[in-house]
């Protein structure tokens, strides 16, 4: 018991004499008065303490640290020179094709800024070649690229999704983009070699090698050739209506994807032989249009315009 009390006073005790200025003398008195002050001392320091440093601090760096940065970065911003205009996609393409057509199409849907370059006449070109050795178009051209360019349509839309975080197009989803990865392969090696066979000899455009229509056989076979490929584009036309569409108004859903863009411009093509195409692809290639307007249109009256060329020499 003792020890407890005098343990307890002498705390008490030597706590506000430390704090406090040196008593003259050790009475009760002295004592009474040092432990009545005690709290005054700790509430009144502690106050004013946190009051008026954390005000202080708050206010005053808080208003000149936000103001002054906001104001000197929105000014470096303004005052900051802009570059040259440098296109973020060089494009070199044939305006009468329709796989050149394709990517024509998608950059001016997806708003890319890009720069076209007609390669009529240039793709054999040393030049070009030295770039090229496909000697192929479209292509574009980008540094990110391992060699600087890259070819096919195909290829050049699904890198430039990626590349843009275009998902409308090219959707993340993989289950969505193994569908649009499926129906543009089936295209490229299923339908149009049918497209190409029957249209290429009309359009006057060198067909393959080892096709029949490259070969020296007798024009009746070639003919023979040539009709053979157009009976055979129904049943894969209809897979994409039954299968890839699958009754949505597009392979992407509601909006046309890279694949309904490809599948778009091959059609195109077809007018040259005066295909009979059923009524569901008539009125999916026009939602496609409607859908993308001007960045579909523009690029179709190039082929368009081709064909009406085509055409009208063939009948002079």
């Amino acid at each position: 018991m003792a020890k407890a009390a005098t343990k307890g006073t002498n705390k008490a005790a030597a706590k506000p004499a430390a704090k406090m200025a040196k008593p003259a003398a050790k009475v009760t008195a002295a004592k009474m008065s040092a432990k009545a002050v005690k709290p005054a001392a700790k509430a009144a320091p502690k106050a004013t303490a946190k009051a008026a440093p954390k005000a202080t601090a708050k206010a005053a760096p808080k208003a000149t640290a936000k103001a002054a940065p906001k104001a000197t970065a929105k000014a470096a911003l303004k005052a900051k020179p802009r570059p040259a205009n440098r296109p973020a996609v060089k494009l070199s393409m044939l305006r009468p094709s329709v796989n050149n057509m394709t990517v024509r199409v998608f950059t001016r849907a997806a708003g890319l800024d890009h720069a076209e370059t007609d390669a009529w006449g240039q793709t054999r070109t040393p030049e070009f070649l030295a770039r090229n050795p496909a000697h192929l178009t479209p292509m574009i051209e980008d540094k990110g690229l391992p060699r600087g360019v890259l070819w096919e349509s195909c290829a050049i839309m699904q890198y430039l999704a990626n590349k843009h975080g275009l998902d409308k197009f090219y959707p993340k989803a993989p289950a969505k983009r193994a569908m649009v990865d499926s129906a543009m392969f089936y295209l490229v090696g299923t339908l149009y070699p049918y497209v190409a066979r029957a249209t290429y000899p009309a359009l006057g455009f060198p067909q393959y090698a080892g096709e029949v229509g490259h070969s020296d056989a007798h024009p009746d076979k070639k003919s023979e050739a040539q009709k053979a490929a157009i009976a055979a584009i129904a049943e894969p036309l209809e897979v994409f209506h039954s299968f890839f569409r699958d009754g949505k108004p597009f392979i992407g859903g509601n909006n046309p994807s890279i694949a309904d863009i490809r599948l778009a411009a091959t059609l195109e093509f077809l007018a040259v032989i005066d295909y009979a195409l059923p009524k569901w692809a008539k009125d999916y290639m026009a939602a496609i249009e409607k859908k993308l307007g001007k960045a579909y249109a523009e690029p179709a009256d190039d082929v368009r315009g081709y064909i009406a060329h085509v055409k009208a020499q063939a009948t002079a």
